[in-house]
């Protein structure tokens, strides 16, 4: 909990807190303000991307259309940042 991240934090002062989150629990500027200075997420955004993945693959087993395909990120766009243009 939030409250939890502020007592683990008071409590290694002046040691740096690095948080893991893997949930909507609490924004990056909460956890800023609670005195977090690193926040991880594991692998968390893979089972995100993975999540649609697997979305997409049901609809198509189940319904025989690729209507989720759409929902993907454009291939400009991915293009445009990962070459830094």
């Amino acid at each position: 909990t939030a409250e939890q991240i502020t007592a683990v934090v008071s409590a290694v002062a002046p040691a740096p807190v690095n948080l893991l989150v893997n949930g909507p629990f609490i924004t990056v500027a909460d956890a800023a303000r609670r005195g977090v200075r690193r926040i991880s997420i594991g692998g968390a955004l893979a089972r995100a991307a993975w999540a649609g993945v697997l979305a997409a693959s049901q609809e198509i087993i189940e319904s025989g259309t690729f209507a989720r395909l759409e929902r993907g990120a454009p291939s400009v766009e991915l293009n445009r940042r990962f070459r830094g243009a």
